[in-house]
């Protein structure tokens, strides 16, 4: 399999003020966690597959399980699965669906003695300290049980990327979101820059904090289509704007339907989603 490159820069601390507004973005994501679960993608069935068939058991640890999206998928392929999630009305919402649910930050979270097949984490594990949330799951996990972190990478097409990097830059000029330059003096980088760099960090947690065996990267090619009312319904949940005010936000949405209608009112979209995961190795 293979293996994700060393030579990746380490990530560094944020500055106070970057800090506090990852924050307010990764507490914002519960404002409707009904969107959220009804727009969010799921996980490939083959992802689901093949960590429990890399794991020496079913019972699974869901750190930032959110709305329980991909705990329901890997409860449908035969695990038990309790979530950790520090987003109280998440929480609730993954309860009322079936998912036991603890409410912490992973780092914070009593384990009471609990050990695990599996730690997950999907789509979360950026908002996790890289060694100390990869110590804490080394802590949990049995010898030879496994650690996943895994996301989504994708592209709307131009024309819907730029309507709303150009509607942003409008209504929030100061976003800390990365917008595509459109000429302008920001920098362009690809959902593939970003979660590449995500993932190398990923990765160097594991090598940093040990008890685990050289990190891999698990990477899975599909697509799905949107109609542009499907595509409106998703972005609200998206980070750059969960935190919008309503008048804002229509504002938004309503270029971005204009740049869909304008190339066929719908697309399908290239997905692909990566796991950075590796073996826990020695005694738990």
């Amino acid at each position: 399999m293979p293996t994700i490159p060393q030579e990746q820069p380490r990530p560094s601390e944020r500055a106070p003020r970057e800090a506090h507004r990852a924050r307010e973005m990764a507490e914002s994501f519960g404002v409707d966690p009904e969107r959220y679960d009804r727009a969010r993608p799921r996980y490939p069935d083959a992802l689901v597959e093949r960590i429990v068939a890399a794991s020496p058991g079913r019972d699974v640890l869901d750190v930032g399980c959110g709305t329980g999206i991909e705990a329901r998928q890997f409860q449908a392929a035969g695990c038990t699965v309790l979530g950790v999630d520090p987003d109280a009305r998440m929480a609730e919402f993954a309860r009322r669906t079936g998912i036991d649910v603890e409410v912490a930050t992973f780092e914070a979270w009593d384990p009471a003695g609990r050990v695990f097949d599996a730690v997950i984490a999907g789509q979360a594990w950026h908002w996790v300290d890289p060694v100390a949330g990869v110590a804490k799951a080394a802590q949990v996990l049995r010898p030879g049980s496994r650690l996943a972190v895994f996301g989504h990478v994708f592209d709307a097409p131009p024309a819907a990327r730029e309507a709303l990097a150009s509607a942003l830059r409008r209504v929030v000029p100061d976003s800390p979101v990365n917008l595509p330059s459109a000429g302008g003096d920001r920098p362009t980088r690809t959902a593939m820059d970003i979660y590449q760099a995500m993932f190398a960090a990923a990765a160097d947690g594991i090598r940093q904090a040990g008890g685990f065996g050289e990190p891999e990267q698990w990477r899975f090619d599909w697509e799905q289509s949107y109609t542009r009312d499907e595509w409106l319904d998703l972005l609200p949940t998206t980070g750059a704007l969960t935190q919008l005010p309503p008048d804002k936000l229509a504002e938004v949405l309503e270029d971005v339907g204009a740049a869909i209608d304008k190339i066929g009112g719908g697309f399908t979209m290239p997905y692909i989603t990566l796991a950075a995961t590796a073996a826990r190795t020695g005694a738990a």
